[in-house]
């Protein structure tokens, strides 16, 4: 593979969106190949339509897109030992030429050959249980890791061209050279007279990043997860290490105050008043488990308690049985006894 040659776009974002994150898209550019080189090596093609080509869509990208790219690499590339190539498929809304990539899939793939087959039945499948929870959204496009397009890409792409006309690529790359950038690259596909001949070429997009709040929620959490030597994790983990410091610090106090009290009453220690009053004090600031105020506060909550816990059973109940009687009366009429008879059970009263 040759040595990237990227060409820095700055992306633009979405101003109507609060979630918007201001990153700079970095759009990786293919070399293109001289006449010569591809004369000597027919198995070298062009994948990249012209500069002066221009996208003809907007993209709008979720961060969930990139967090389940994300997890699927690392997944495979623990599994396996080794950096895996893999693909996806990618899902949302489409108005126009605004398109919205809200979620995506894994899909299943062969090799053939050396070339790349999609296990069509797979993506029916995942397709048709996508469509049972999000039945608004469409396929939009596919994703893979890498730098640049190659021809496996427009052989994918081709295949995919199936299920859409026009879908879009949505690259990633898990190994940038620059960090300081999101290493995610999207295209879409042009038909370009190449030799004369009509080629398929990819044309780069520019995009924005559009987050929901639960989205802003889970990339907030992932964004503070501590990666250095620390030993720290997450916001859970450092607020359960400093109450167990707190926690610690207190039983050794108390363990010292235990031990001077047991010093003083064996007579190895001559008692402090200063210390026993201040002990006392403490001491007094611990809740009297044993008083009848407590017993009565505490059975009075039980029982609250309990009896919230028993009214959303009966409840519960009460709709089971509802569905039960709407049930049996609907299965009565269809037998064909209802019309002429008016054995019907009535409901409970809602």
């Amino acid at each position: 593979m040759s040595e990237r040659q990227p060409n820095q776009n700055e992306m633009e974002i979405d101003e109507n969106n609060a979630g918007v994150v201001d990153a700079p898209m970095e759009v990786a550019a293919m070399e293109k190949p001289s006449t010569s080189a591809a004369s000597d090596n027919p198995s070298t093609c062009r994948v990249m339509a012209s500069s002066g080509t221009v996208g003809s869509v907007s993209i709008s990208l979720h961060p969930l897109v990139i967090m389940n790219i994300s997890e699927q690499w690392t997944r495979l590339r623990a599994q396996e030992g080794s950096d895996q190539f893999f693909y996806g498929a990618l899902i949302g809304k489409q108005k126009g030429r605004n398109i919205e990539i809200m979620n995506s899939f894994e899909l299943l793939f062969s090799v053939i050959g050396g070339d790349i087959v999609i296990d069509r039945d797979y993506y029916n499948t995942k397709e048709e249980q996508f469509k049972q929870v999000f039945s608004e959204m469409d396929f939009l496009g596919w994703y893979t890791t890498g730098d640049q397009p190659n021809e496996k890409d427009i052989i994918v792409h081709k295949q995919l061209c199936v299920i859409n006309e026009s879908p879009v690529l949505l690259k990633m790359d898990p190994r940038p050279r620059n960090t300081d950038q999101l290493s995610v690259s999207m295209y879409e596909s042009v038909i370009d007279l190449v030799n004369g001949e009509a080629t398929m070429l990819f044309v780069p997009l520019t995009y924005t990043l559009a987050t929901e709040e639960a989205e802003r929620i889970g990339v907030d959490h992932v964004a503070r997860m501590c990666t250095n030597d620390q030993g720290e994790s997450s916001l859970v983990v450092e607020h359960l290490m400093a109450q167990h410091s707190a926690i610690k610090m207190l039983h050794s106090r108390v363990k010292l105050i235990l031990m001077y009290l047991q010093a003083v009453e064996s007579g190895e220690l001559t008692p402090n008043h200063e210390i026993l009053r201040a002990a006392r004090s403490l001491a007094h600031h611990l809740p009297v488990l044993d008083s009848d105020k407590f017993k009565s506060d505490f059975y009075n909550q039980c029982n609250d308690f309990g009896l919230i816990t028993y009214l959303g059973i009966i409840t519960k109940g009460c709709n089971d049985m509802n569905q039960f009687v709407n049930k049996f009366n609907f299965l009565y009429e269809r037998a064909g006894i209802g019309p002429g008879h008016t054995r019907r059970i009535r409901n409970l009263f809602f």
